[in-house]
């Protein structure tokens, strides 16, 4: 039994060099478009300059509040494993790798109680 579909050599489609321009034309437009709004977007600025510095502070604060939550999700996931292995230096490892992502993620909170 030969199998008929290893030698068969393969071909491209035929394509016209109208077709060619006019998708190189189309893929340039939606190119440009999508470029030109991505650029064009308004920034409002605020009148207060302490509302700048509290939305600044908040947008920091919620990039630290991501990292924290993905390092509680990396401690877990290690404590998981360390279960899963019996290792117990893993197993502390996961625990301090917890505990720190518990204290980032609530960061803003931990410091709002501090000073209150």
């Amino acid at each position: 039994m030969k199998n008929s579909t290893k030698n068969k050599p393969t071909k491209k489609l035929p394509m016209p060099v109208k077709v060619k321009k006019g998708f190189r034309f189309y893929c340039l437009a939606v190119l440009t478009f999508a470029f030109t709004i991505g650029c064009s977007v308004t920034a409002f600025a605020a009148s207060d300059p302490l509302t700048v510095v509290n939305n600044l502070s908040d947008f920091i604060f919620g990039l630290i509040r991501a990292v924290g939550l993905i390092l509680l999700g990396w401690g877990v996931v290690q404590v998981g494993l360390s279960f899963q292995s019996h290792d117990p230096s893993q197993r502390s490892q996961g625990f301090l790798t917890l505990a720190g992502g518990i204290v980032i993620t609530f960061a803003k909170e931990i410091l709002t109680l501090i000073t209150g």
